[in-house]
């Protein structure tokens, strides 16, 4: 099943060149029946998929969906809108922007998608960190299962040049543990977003790194 007509990334290729006021308010009802619609009932039915591997998973739309909009304030770049469709599932939403859940990016530069946690506070990541270092080998077979490594090859993520002194042994075994970022991500073409295949995709990417967010799931709430 398609989801998105070909004016989905045709919308954005042209926001691209008029992304102002203006011009968004004269294509409105475009961008609600080509973009803001669709987006909405393709979420709605992602999360229903999710749901069947994670119970727990309560969230609509509403909680999922980032806004088009974007943060202008301190930014030097004043174009408010953004050239893509973005979410993700998690079972806190996108109100929590640590927690680790499925992201994706949808317009015509590429669609993306991504896992992991992005943003963890100071006693979040002292918890992963704590968790990989008692126990290294989980890690290692999870960064060597080959659905993980098909998918998206490797985690990524900022690093810190100093640890506490309790870690740095075990940081030798295993420098992740210098992370204070654990996301990973596979690019595709744009076209892939127009395709009836969609559905399956997203499905896939998420089985493969399920192990893998529960993972870091666990390490933050111990």
């Amino acid at each position: 099943m398609a989801y998105f007509s070909d004016d989905f990334l045709r919308f954005f290729i042209e926001l691209a060149s008029n992304n102002h006021k203006e011009w968004f308010d004269a294509n409105r009802k475009r961008y609600e029946s080509t973009v803001k619609k669709p987006f909405e009932v393709f979420v709605t039915d992602l999360i229903a998929v999710i749901k069947k591997y994670d119970p727990v998973m309560g969230i609509t739309y509403k909680d999922a969906i980032f806004r088009i909009n974007r943060d202008i304030r301190f930014s030097k770049d004043k174009q408010p809108y953004k050239l893509n469709r973005s979410a993700i599932i998690s079972s806190k939403g996108k109100k929590d922007k640590a927690f680790p859940g499925l992201y994706f990016e949808m317009g015509p530069e590429h669609f993306r998608i991504y896992g992991g946690v992005y943003a963890p506070d100071k006693e979040q990541l002292y918890a992963i960190r704590e968790t990989i270092a008692k126990n290294p080998q989980v890690l290692d077979g999870l960064l060597k299962a080959p659905d993980f490594v098909a998918a998206y090859g490797e985690v990524l993520g900022e690093q810190n040049k100093v640890l506490p002194a309790e870690f740095k042994a075990a940081a030798a075994d295993q420098p992740l543990i210098y992370n204070k970022q654990f996301y990973w991500y596979q690019t595709f073409d744009a076209d892939e977003i127009l395709g009836d295949d969609l559905m399956k995709t997203m499905e896939s990417y998420y089985l493969a790194n399920k192990k893998m967010m529960d993972y870091f799931a666990k390490a933050m709430t111990l």
